[in-house]
């Protein structure tokens, strides 16, 4: 089983994945959608936790190996960016969706230099606006953002499009084609459900369910 299949299957042994393409899911958005993610159950099984951990760990130190500082995204990556952190040893900092109303107005918490290599922990990326927004606020501080490592992703062309032009490295533990295969193999799916899954990747904006 490779690693992202390893995860895949970790997600959704916990339902922290669910896929229903009969009864599809709405979004904040107003998306409708066939899947949902919530990564953050992951965080009340220790042992399904800490294999999520190192797997991260793993992909910072292969992928960049220059890493001198992780960024935690507000809320939900904040803990993972932490014990990434932790196990390599690096300065952590998170960063908030809004600057702080009061004190000293903060949106970058934590101690930092300027000029750091430094990589954005999220643990989702669907269209990818709000993660690269993170950096834009990273960069504005000073901050030389390197790449970007997310437990999940939809791998959706317009994020892969926003990267693009954003000139950032980007990696997942995991994706929904991987995800999408698992659950084939494994009878969670149909075939004919299948092709709703990967229809609705396709045009996600559009798609009304079945």
């Amino acid at each position: 089983m490779t690693n992202e299949k390893a995860v895949a299957e970790k997600l959704l042994q916990i339902n922290a994945v669910k896929l229903n393409p009969n009864q599809p899911f709405t979004w904040a958005s107003g998306w409708k959608s066939p899947v949902y993610c919530d990564n953050r159950k992951a965080l009340s099984f220790p042992y399904i936790r800490d294999f999520i951990k190192s797997e991260m760990c793993n992909v910072i130190f292969e992928k960049f190996p220059e890493a001198a500082l992780l960024a935690g995204v507000a809320t939900a990556g904040i803990p993972w960016g932490a014990m990434a952190a932790d196990q390599l040893k690096l300065p952590y900092i998170y960063v908030r969706s809004k600057p702080k109303e009061h004190g000293l107005g903060n949106q970058v918490e934590g101690f930092y230099e300027k000029g750091q290599k430094t990589v954005v922990i999220e643990d989702l990326v669907s269209t990818g606006k709000s993660s690269l927004q993170v950096v834009d606020v990273l960069k504005e501080s000073g901050l030389d953002v390197i790449g970007m490592v997310s437990i999940f992703t939809y791998g959706f062309d317009v994020a892969q499009k926003a990267f693009d032009e954003a000139k950032l490295d980007y990696a997942s533990l995991t994706n929904y084609g991987t995800l999408v295969e698992l659950a084939i193999e494994k009878g969670i799916v149909s075939a004919e459900q299948e092709m709703i899954l990967l229809n609705w990747r396709s045009n996600p904006a559009a798609w009304q369910g079945v």
